[in-house]
């Protein structure tokens, strides 16, 4: 019986299979690889397109297979079971960037933009994040005049998930004045005169997601790549927060999960003192702190995503959910490195990648301490 059978059912189930059947032959075998090089081949996306799984929970007519929150739940924690949150970062980068299409776009746009990138044809990336302007994206500076029939944007993007290899990058521009209501979106193809990418940025953990820094030097973007109409980008940011937080609840989740599980694996198999360190109260009371603290995060964002699923606004209760989940995952990773003991500080063993991947789950989608502020706000309402 399905432990969470509240959420997920047979439709979901056979997702996970499907995904886990994915993982085991398409990106297990070459995670350590791949990590080493710093990306994965380009030909995973179109796997992962053929298979289905890109497309799931997105609109049947642009090549996705519908269905519920809990669908896309289910794949991302399957696709985490291969240990690198990196390559699941580079998979999934069309999660922060086709949403605001489909909220935002013409028919056309949607028609010409989402179908290839669900198929694996086309990469698609978000670009809001500048030199300086990372949680206050208000402040953007990148900006693009209208000239006729294009804009030309100058400016640059930073910290990219697909950086380089994106075929579109849905961009947050400057076209007013200054504040959130100068600022639109635009779709800017890698193909574009003007863009260019930097080498890759080498990072403390996500090794396996190529990472860039993208230029516009006067980059020429025809006028039908405008998302909805000038100065109203800001809130087709603000819209796709929401998902992009419950999706980094989920990686945080799995990354605390797959911990706990190399720790109790770990504590079985390590001997010492003449007996397995599972035996000793010190370890044993630290699994029982770690298993209860991912149950308690897990079923928190179950509880917060079924809300969302049910159309209810959640905006308050997802940061609270986001910094949560990672301050749990910070926790049970400390802790299984722990209990490793120096094997856990050694690259051969899968909690010293945990360990390193998780620390930028707490300042993606929104920081620690911009979620409280914004659940400061909710609660004093302001």
């Amino acid at each position: 019986m399905n432990k969470y059978q509240e959420y997920f059912g047979e439709t979901h189930n056979m997702i996970r299979e499907t995904v886990r059947k994915f993982v085991d032959r398409e990106i297990r075998p070459y995670v350590e690889q791949w990590e080493e090089e710093g990306q994965f081949p380009r030909e995973v996306y179109k796997k992962a397109g053929d298979a289905g799984i890109l497309g799931i929970y997105y609109p049947e007519e642009y090549g996705g297979s519908d269905g519920d929150i809990f669908m896309k739940i289910a794949a991302v924690e399957e696709l985490m079971r291969c240990g690198s949150a990196g390559v699941v970062a580079g998979l999934g980068s069309l999660d922060i960037s086709i949403p605001p299409i489909l909220s935002l776009g013409t028919e056309e746009q949607k028609q010409r933009f989402i179908p290839p990138v669900l198929r694996g044809e086309r990469i698609s990336a978000l670009g809001v994040t500048e030199p300086d302007a990372g949680s206050d994206v208000a402040n953007i500076k990148t900006r693009a005049v209208r000239k006729g029939g294009h804009y030309i944007v100058n400016g640059s993007k930073t910290y990219i998930t697909s950086g380089c290899r994106a075929s579109q990058l849905t961009t947050a521009v400057r076209t007013g004045g200054e504040g959130h209501h100068g600022i639109s979106l635009l779709i800017i193809e890698s193909s574009s005169s003007g863009y260019s990418v930097s080498n890759p940025l080498k990072k403390m953990g996500w090794w396996a997601s190529d990472t860039r820094q993208i230029f516009f030097d006067d980059c020429k973007v025809p006028v039908d790549n405008l998302l909805g109409e000038e100065g109203k980008g800001f809130y087709g940011i603000m819209q796709n927060f929401q998902n992009e937080r419950l999706q980094l609840c989920v990686i945080a989740n799995m990354t605390a999960h797959l911990a706990l599980e190399e720790s109790l694996k770990y504590a079985r198999e390590r001997q010492a003192f003449g007996r397995p360190i599972a035996g000793f109260q010190a370890i044993r009371h630290k699994l029982a702190d770690m298993a209860t603290l991912v149950e308690a995060s897990r079923e928190f964002t179950y509880r917060v995503a079924a809300k969302i699923n049910a159309g209810i606004n959640q905006v308050k209760e997802i940061s609270m959910a986001k910094n949560f989940a990672c301050m749990v995952s910070d926790k049970v990773t400390y802790d299984a490195v722990q209990i490793h003991g120096g094997a856990g500080y050694m690259r051969e063993y899968l909690v010293e990648r945990l360990y390193r991947d998780n620390r930028i789950l707490s300042i993606g989608g929104g920081t620690q301490e911009i979620m409280k502020e914004i659940i400061a706000k909710k609660l004093i309402g302001q």
